[in-house]
């Protein structure tokens, strides 16, 4: 780059829809996949890799979309180095203001034995896909996956090749989290020094957290001369994860003095996006998640909270309100109306139209009834509960009554609601979740595995909500559904609802996409 404004800027690439989407059991609705893309675009993300269009129709729908409804950011669809795949993805994000498309294959000695190609028959097949990509759009990315366990030499005739053929970018991925931060900045270096019109290009870097060195890789990367990092609301990926778009932004944010790179993304944005990823996913932000974890700005030992009290700066190093994070405060309770709800609803990232508020509303003063004190933590909750239930769902939790104690067996009255009809049965088990659970499994009969089950309380006290979180898995599908409740045992039956509700979808997008491609093959 010879343009010191090139330099500073550092775009962002997001691939929450797509990558992050890969972990296992974290599938997203068609709804949910224009919301979060939505959210990101008005965040200010500079590219969208909205999803894999040739996997399935319902991925091919989602990018078209997303597409046709970007208002800022480039949408991308990813593609193998294949023609048809390249043909598809085009097809679905031609519609965008700005599209791209962004094919890949894998280039280490590993991921060349999987095609049976040579090094120089991969060469040929960069140089024909990348051209022909280059044919359809004049925005084309290009990675060689597994690219920090490639031969040094090839990656250089490799992303030569590229660069040649039309690419516009270059991505070096860090496909299975392997490198460490030196290595990350040297690898950008080499290919900046030895590659012909290497200074034409911008490069990427996409890294795995598998070491936990995502966010440290990716920044030292950034320093070596990368102006584009890859990146996840949450580090939300398959196995540890992805750079975690929020680490990143609020890294080169607070430590703008040694890592003078600016982003486009307003920060203020950040908990509202991070904590709809976790809703819609069904993957919980631990406590101690940098930036958007609970704790971030919590303190407790006597020495820092004194600090606290005297200079916030102390042990802060950066202002709740760089992320969007208002004080949490007990203004609402069962005499709030429907104006204050709305007003902290607002506050909390959540803008409702008439009929949600109304529903909403309906809901809030239910758990007023049963909680003295509403916290901003529980009216999160009761909006992700209140979005987990979609219209559309085929079986809802109508009734639940249990009987519990010393003496075994506990059992369980439940009444559910399939497709409108109203089943009924008492069931027993090893406590009142099991019984519960039994019960549902006798009214809607399935084969899915438990994987996960996991209690966590939103706020303090006896009458503190419950959230729910299931896994489950069936014949290789992984979903996951939550719930929260005041009451464990309700949380927990609508959690497991939730997840099978999400399981017949996948059941029969699974059915309609005969061809539907497995996610490994686009794991870069």
């Amino acid at each position: 780059m010879t343009d010191t404004s090139k330099q500073d800027r550092v775009v962002i690439f997001d691939t929450t829809l797509r990558d992050g989407e890969q972990s296992p059991g974290a599938t997203m609705t068609h709804v949910e996949k224009l919301e979060i893309a939505s959210m990101l675009d008005e965040m200010g993300v500079d590219i969208i890799e909205a999803g894999f269009p040739i996997a399935s129709e319902g991925d091919f729908a989602a990018v078209s979309e997303i597409a046709k409804n970007s208002v800022n950011s480039v949408i991308c669809g990813l593609a193998r180095a294949q023609f048809g795949d390249i043909d598809r993805c085009w097809e679905a994000v031609k519609h965008a203001n700005r599209p791209r498309i962004h094919t890949f294959i894998g280039t280490s000695p590993l991921h060349r034995a999987i095609p049976n190609l040579t090094m120089d028959e991969m060469a040929d097949r960069i140089h024909e896909t990348v051209s022909h990509a280059r044919n359809l759009c004049d925005n084309v990315q290009w990675s060689p996956m597994d690219a920090t366990r490639t031969e040094h030499d090839y990656l250089c005739r490799t992303v030569e090749i590229a660069i040649k053929a039309g690419a516009t970018t270059i991505n070096i991925p860090d496909t299975v989290g392997y490198t460490a931060p030196r290595e990350s900045a040297d690898l950008i270096r080499m290919l900046l020094e030895r590659v012909p019109g290497a200074d034409n290009v911008i490069f990427a870097t996409h890294c795995h957290n598998d070491l936990g060195m995502a966010t440290a890789n990716s920044l030292a990367a950034v320093e070596a001369g990368a102006r584009q990092i890859e990146c996840t609301i949450n580090g939300l990926g398959e196995r540890a994860g992805n750079t975690a778009l929020e680490e990143v932004v609020m890294a080169l944010k607070v430590r703008n003095d040694i890592m003078p790179f600016q982003t486009g993304i307003d920060s203020t944005k950040l908990i509202n996006i991070s904590r709809r990823v976790a809703a819609v996913s069904g993957f919980e932000v631990q406590f101690n998640k940098a930036i958007v974890g609970k704790n971030a700005f919590a303190h407790e030992s006597g020495i820092h909270q004194d600090g606290m009290l005297k200079n916030a700066e102390t042990f802060e190093i950066m202002r709740p309100e760089d992320i969007g994070l208002k004080e949490t405060n007990l203004v609402m309770g069962k005499h709030s109306g429907r104006a204050a709800l709305r007003s902290k609803l607002a506050d909390l990232g959540f803008e409702l139209a008439d009929n949600q508020l109304k529903d909403v509303f309906v809901r809030f003063k239910a758990l007023a009834d049963r909680k003295k004190e509403i916290y901003d933590d529980d009216l999160v909750a009761l909006m992700r509960d209140t979005t987990s239930e979609e219209a559309d769902e085929r079986i809802k939790v109508k009734f639940l009554r249990v009987i519990c104690g010393t003496e075994a067996p506990q059992s369980a009255d439940l009444t559910l609601t399939i497709d409108g009809v109203d089943h009924q049965i008492t069931a027993t088990g090893d406590g009142p979740v099991d019984a519960s659970f039994n019960a549902i499994k006798a009214l809607f009969e399935h084969s899915a595995r438990l994987q996960l089950y996991q209690v966590s309380a939103v706020t303090e006290g006896t009458d503190a909500q419950a959230t729910v979180s299931v896994r489950m898995e069936e014949d290789g599908r992984i979903v996951t559904g939550q719930s929260a409740d005041t009451d464990t045992v309700v949380a927990s039956a609508k959690a497991y609802v939730h997840a099978l509700n999400r399981l017949i979808v996948r059941r029969e997008k699974t059915g309609k996409d005969a061809k539907e491609i497995n996610y490994k093959d686009a794991a870069i």
